[in-house]
């Protein structure tokens, strides 16, 4: 090899530098375009997020002015389903009962459905006596008022059961007692003061004749509905 051919065959000096000059350019220009595309994400998806708060506080304010709460707690709705207008009616049994006669034991045996209230005859009755005592009156009235609120597709029930003692054996009374003239008075008061005649059971059993046990049922009314039609015959062969 010659000189001739050494330096014909030699790089130039500035090759170099032009390449890495070209190539640097090359991803700056595809750095930018990225940053250029999230900016014009973040863009879209802060004006999508504006659109729907507005949109929101559009229907807030729209249902705002179109419902409006009920404002009367002993109003019983179906709006919040069979359970909760069942709780409301628990919770509007157990405030009676606690606060006119604190001697009263509530229970709730199935939340929604079945309630169980214990009390002494004495908070019910006078000593010896069918007439119901005065200050029992009021709770008359107000659990009167509370089986007569009934929600559309629901009803509420009173089961009334006075303990007595066996006559002979293990047979109950069949002629009037204390007991019995008890339930019924206590029934006919609850008729005078307009309760649903279809929501009132009174009966005895054997058991304490101090003691008084009610039961306050929510039913579903199409399930206490008596089917009466007839069965349908298949036509027999002509």
């Amino acid at each position: 090899m010659n000189e001739r051919d050494y330096v014909t065959s030699a790089p130039s000096p500035g090759a170099s530098t032009t390449g890495g000059g070209n190539t640097i350019a090359m991803f700056l220009s595809l750095f930018l375009l990225v940053l250029a595309f999230f900016i014009i994400l973040v863009s879209i998806s802060t004006i999508a997020d504006v659109k729907s708060q507005a949109v929101r506080n559009s229907l807030s304010s729209t249902f705002r002015t179109v419902l409006s709460p009920s404002t009367d707690p002993t109003e019983f709705t179906s709006m919040d389903g069979d359970i909760l207008a069942g709780q409301q009616f628990q919770e509007t049994v157990t405030g009676l009962f606690s606060t006119s006669l604190q001697v009263a034991k509530v229970e709730i045996v199935r939340p929604g459905k079945l309630m169980r209230i214990k009390l002494p005859v004495s908070a019910m009755f006078a000593d010896g006596a069918t007439e119901v005592r005065p200050v029992a009156v009021p709770v008359l009235d107000r659990v009167v008022a509370v089986l007569s609120s009934r929600p559309p597709g629901l009803r509420f029930d009173m089961e009334f059961v006075i303990g007595t003692a066996f006559t002979e054996g293990t047979s109950l009374p069949v002629n009037q007692t204390l007991e019995t003239g008890r339930a019924g008075n206590l029934a006919r008061e609850m008729a005078r003061r307009g309760v649903p005649p279809d929501s009132v059971a009174i009966g005895i059993r054997p058991g304490r004749t101090d003691q008084i046990i009610i039961w306050f049922f929510v039913r579903d009314e199409a399930e206490t509905l008596l089917r009466l039609q007839p069965k349908k015959v298949p036509d027999g062969p002509s």
